[in-house]
C-alpha cells in the first residue's frame, strides 16, 4: 500500500538529493535503461546519473566516459552453480575480465556500458540474481553467514530467513526512498560472521527460556556504520523468534524511512538517529509497529573470527567438508570463475560461498574428494593456506575506478602484502585493510592496521599519494572498538618498508601467539605512536 512521504511537506529542510528523489524515485531508472541502451550514453541526462545507483550502477572515473561499475547482490554469499557461470560470463563478455568480491559478499564489475545493460540484466534475472538495491538510498544486499546451512557453529540455518527478507525489499517502492543507504546483517554463526556492530541493523544468535523451554532466535543491534564518523551498533532489549525477523526488519526500515534525517546528507544514516534517540526510545518506537517483543535472552556470540574460514573443515552434515580459500584482495578473472564453478560442481554440489573478507568457500565436498580438489591448479594462486599478510589483506576499489578515491588501493594492497610476506614473519595473522577515501568501503576501522589514503604535500611542494595509519580495531564480542589514528603520513612509495618496520616492532615486542589487538591493548597507543615516529624520523 502507498505510504505518505511526510518529509515532502517541508521542502526547505531537504537536501538537493532529497528534492530530486521527490521528483523521480530511484527505482524509476529501471524503466529508462532499455531506452538509454538503445539511444546511447549521450542520451542520458546528467541529473539521472546518480539514479543509476538504484540499479546497482555507478559511473566510473571519469564519469563522462560512460563506463559503469556494477554490484550484484549475493545474500549471505550463497551462489549456485548456474549463478557462478553467469557471473563468469558477464565478466568475460562485458567487464574486461575483472570480477571482484566485495566486503559485503557481493560481486563487482567494471567497464560496463549502457548498451550492454539489458543483456546483463537478462542474464542475472535468468538465474535469480539482481543488482537492484546494491547501491542507492535503499535496503542493500543482506550480509550474513557464508556457512549458513552447513555450519557446525550456527544456532540455526538462516538461508530462508535471509531470502525472505531480501526478496521482500527487492524493487519494493515502499522502501526505495530512504534517507540514505541501509545495511542489514542476519547471521546465526556464533563467531559473528555478519559483522554485527558495523551494520544499520543486525540480527545475531541468541537463546531465551520461554515457558521452561530454550528457544533459539536473535538479538537485534541498530545504528552501526563506518564512513568518516563511525558508530558501533547498539543492542535493543528485545528477543526475536526466527519467524518474526522479517516483521522486525520491516519495522526498523520503516522507522528509518519516516524518521531518518534528510536535511544534511552526511548525517542521514540510521546511526545518527539511533545516537540521538538512544536505544530505549528506539525500542519504544519499534514496539509501536511490532507489538510486544520479549526482552533479551542470552547472547550466543563468541570470539570473532574476522570472516575468515581458511582450510578444510567438517560440516554439520556427516562425511562432508567445506574448504575455504584466499582470493588476494578479492580480485579474480572470468577464467578463474569458470574453473571455480567447474570445481565446485565436480567435487561438491556446485555451490560457491563468498565471505565479507573478500574470500571464497567451496561447500559440500565429500571427505574422500578433498585431496583431489586441493590438487587443482586453480589453487596455486587462490590458496588454502595463504601467507599471513596477503591472506589477511582487504582493499576497496580505489582510484582505478572510483570517483571518490584519492589513491590507488587494490593492486597496491596486494603488492604491499606480498612485500611484507617476503620481508617479515610473525606467528599470528595481522588484518590489514586499505581504503582510498573516508567512505571506508574496505572497512578500515575494524582492522588491526587500517591504511587510509590521503594526499600529502612533499618538501618540494608536490602533491603525492600517502597513507595514514590506524591501529587496534576489532569486532570481538567483548572488546569491539574502532582503530585509532597514529599521527603522521607515509608517502605511498614508502608504505611497504614503513609498514614492515612497524610490524617488526610488533614482532620483536609481542608475546608468543599474542594477536595484534591484545598487543595493542597491552603496550598502549603511545608505544605504537613512538614506533611510527621513529620510522618517520620525527624529532622527539
Amino acid at each position: 500500500m502507498a505510504y505518505e512521504k511526510i518529509w515532502a511537506n517541508e521542502p526547505d529542510k531537504l537536501n538537493k538529493d532529497e528534492l530530486r528523489k521527490l521528483e523521480k524515485d530511484g527505482l524509476e531508472i529501471l524503466q529508462d535503461i532499455e531506452r538509454y541502451a538503445k539511444e546511447g550514453f549521450e542520451s542520458i541526462p546528467k541529473e539521472d546519473w546518480s539514479l543509476f545507483k538504484w540499479a546497482g550502477l555507478y559511473l566510473q572515473k571519469p564519469k563522462e566516459d560512460g563506463y559503469f561499475m556494477m554490484r550484484v547482490n549475493i545474500p549471505s554469499g550463497v551462489i549456485t552453480n548456474e549463478q557462478a557461470e553467469v557471473i563468469a560470463g558477464i565478466g568475460r563478455d562485458y567487464g574486461r575480465d575483472v570480477i571482484d568480491i566485495t566486503t559485503r559478499q557481493a560481486i563487482q564489475y567494471h567497464w560496463l556500458q549502457i548498451e550492454q545493460m539489458p543483456d546483463i540484466f537478462k542474464r542475472l534475472e535468468s538465474v535469480g540474481l539482481s543488482s537492484v538495491g546494491a547501491c542507492g538510498d535503499i535496503p542493500r544486499t543482506i550480509v550474513g553467514n557464508p556457512l549458513a546451512g552447513i555450519d557446525p557453529n550456527e544456532l540455526l540455518d538462516t538461508r530462508q530467513i535471509v531470502e525472505d527478507v531480501y526478496w521482500y525489499f527487492q524493487r519494493n517502492p515502499e522502501f526505495s526512498n530512504l534517507p540514505r543507504k541501509f545495511k542489514m546483517s542476519i547471521s546465526a554463526n556464533i563467531h559473528n560472521a555478519g559483522h554485527d556492530r558495523i551494520n544499520c541493523v543486525a540480527f545475531t544468535p541468541a537463546v531465551k527460556e520461554v515457558d521452561g523451554e530454550e528457544v533459539v532466535g536473535f538479538h537485534v543491534k541498530v545504528g552501526g556504520g563506518l564512513s568518516a564518523k563511525p558508530y558501533l551498533a547498539e543492542e535493543l532489549d528485545v528477543f526475536v523468534r526466527p519467524e518474526r525477523v522479517k516483521e522486525v526488519a520491516i519495522a526498523i526500515t520503516t522507522i528509518y524511512r519516516d524518521y531518518g534525517y534528510r536535511e544534511k546528507r552526511h548525517r542521514a544514516r540510521l546511526k545518527f538517529l539511533v545516537a540521538d534517540w538512544g536505544v530505549d526510545r528506539f525500542k519504544e518506537k519499534l514496539l509501536e509497529y511490532t507489538g510486544e517483543l520479549p526482552s533479551k535472552g542470552t547472547c550466543k556470540l563468541e570470539k570473532w573470527n574476522g570472516g575468515y574460514f581458511y582450510g578444510v573443515h567438517p560440516q554439520k552434515q556427516a562425511g562432508l567438508s567445506y574448504v575455504g580459500f584466499n582470493v588476494p584482495v578479492g580480485r579474480m578473472n572470468s577464467a578463474e570463475w569458470f574453473e571455480l564453478a567447474r570445481i565446485a560442481k565436480t567435487y561438491g554440489n556446485g555451490e560457491i560461498r563468498t565471505c565479507n573478507s573478500q574470500n571464497i568457500i567451496i561447500p559440500n565436498v565429500a571427505n574422500e574428494k578433498v585431496e583431489e580438489l586441493l590438487a587443482e591448479p586453480l589453487f596455486e594462486r587462490i590458496k588454502l593456506e595463504p601467507k599471513h599478510f596477503i591472506g589477511y589483506s582487504v582493499s576497496c576499489t580505489g582510484i582505478e575506478y572510483c570517483n571518490l578515491a584519492l589513491v590507488e588501493t587494490k593492486e597496491r594492497m596486494r603488492r604491499v602484502a606480498e612485500y611484507l610476506d617476503e620481508h617479515i614473519s610473525v606467528d599470528v595473522p595481522v588484518r590489514i585493510h586499505m581504503i582510498g577515501c573516508p567512505n571506508a568501503c574496505g572497512q578500515r576501522q575494524i582492522a588491526d592496521i587500517g591504511l587510509q589514503g590521503v594526499k600529502m604535500k612533499t618538501k618540494d611542494k608536490q602533491m603525492v599519494e600517502a597513507f595514514e595509519f590506524y591501529v587496534g580495531g576489532t569486532l570481538d564480542t567483548e572488546h569491539a572498538q574502532f582503530n585509532n589514528k597514529l599521527k603522521g603520513k607515509v608517502e605511498a612509495e614508502e608504505l611497504a618498508p614503513a609498514l614492515t618496520s612497524l610490524l617488526r616492532y610488533f614482532e620483536e615486542n609481542k608475546e608468543p601467539n599474542e594477536v595484534f589487538f591484545d598487543f595493542y591493548q597491552r603496550v598502549g597507543h603511545e608505544a605504537l605512536q613512538n614506533a611510527l615516529d621513529e620510522i618517520l624520523g620525527v624529532a622527539s
